[in-house]
C-alpha cells in the first residue's frame, strides 16, 4: 500500500486539501454592505459552506481511496471523481473572489492548484499499476 508512489501522492492531495483550511486562497478587500467601507479579509475554505464540503470531499476521497489498493479500477475512478471535484473547488474560489473588490491569490491557492495535479500523477500511475498486472498476466496464460 505505502510502498506504491501513487499512495505518496494520494496523501499529499489529501494533506493539501486539509491545508485549505489553515491557508487563505485569497486576500483582499471586500466592502461592507452597511457602512460601504473597505475591510479586509483573507478567504479560506470555511468562509463558504460549498467551498469547505467540496475541500473536505477531496481531503477524505483522497484518504479512502490510498486504502482501496486491492480494487484498482474503482481506485482510478475515484481519483479521477476527486480531480474532478477539486476542479470545481479551484472554481467556486474564483467566483467567490469576483466578490471582492481588490485580490490577490496567496499560498493557499498554489497549494489548490497542486491538488488535481498530485491527483492526475496518482491516476497515471494506478493506470501503470494496472497495466503491469495485465501483462504480468498475459505472461501467464
Amino acid at each position: 500500500m505505502i510502498q506504491r508512489i501513487q499512495s505518496i501522492w494520494l496523501l499529499v492531495a489529501a494533506a493539501f486539501a486539509a491545508a485549505g483550511f489553515r491557508l487563505s486562497f485569497f486576500s483582499g478587500n471586500q466592502l461592507n454592505p452597511a457602512t460601504q467601507a473597505k475591510e479586509w479579509m483573507e478567504y479560506t475554505a470555511a468562509q463558504n459552506i460549498l467551498i469547505m464540503v467540496a475541500t473536505i470531499a477531496v481531503s477524505v476521497a483522497s484518504l479512502v481511496t490510498v486504502f482501496m489498493y486491492k480494487d484498482r479500477k474503482r481506485q482510478m475512478l475515484v481519483t479521477i471523481v476527486t480531480a474532478l471535484i477539486s476542479l470545481v473547488n479551484i472554481a467556486l474560489y474564483f467566483h467567490a473572489k469576483a466578490g471582492f473588490v481588490e485580490a490577490n491569490l496567496d499560498l493557499g491557492a498554489i497549494v489548490n492548484f497542486a491538488i488535481p495535479l498530485l491527483l492526475m500523477l496518482a491516476i497515471r500511475a494506478m493506470f501503470k499499476d494496472e497495466q503491469l498486472v495485465k501483462s504480468a498476466d498475459r505472461l501467464r496464460d
